[in-house]
């Protein structure tokens, strides 16, 4: 398939965090997203990583940050989904008594 010449092989997002884990992970198909807690001497703060998954010639299993025509609207779908947990965990947090 043409496609998987033109993959790019992201690195593990483990090793950007020093091994912290995202506080949740969404998944849709082969597409998912990772939600990123991270935090200052004031506030949390929240990003997002997007992947798709792919399977290679030798049958191993990567993650790719580029998507295809059929993956848009499923990234789409992914980013609204995490847009509404984090509103959720910032809502939550300002509901916490002490904060």
């Amino acid at each position: 398939m043409p496609w998987k010449n033109n993959a790019q092989v992201s690195a593990p997002r483990n090793a950007a965090t020093g091994g912290k884990a995202p506080v949740k992970t969404i998944r849709l198909g082969r597409v998912k997203a990772a939600v990123w807690e991270n935090e200052t001497d004031k506030q949390k703060f929240y990003n997002v990583t997007f992947a798709r998954a792919y399977l290679d010639d030798a049958k191993n299993w990567h993650d790719s940050d580029s998507f295809g025509r059929d993956d848009l609207l499923l990234l789409a779908k992914l980013a609204d989904q995490a847009h509404s947990f984090i509103f959720e965990q910032c809502a939550q947090a300002k509901a916490a008594p002490g904060e």
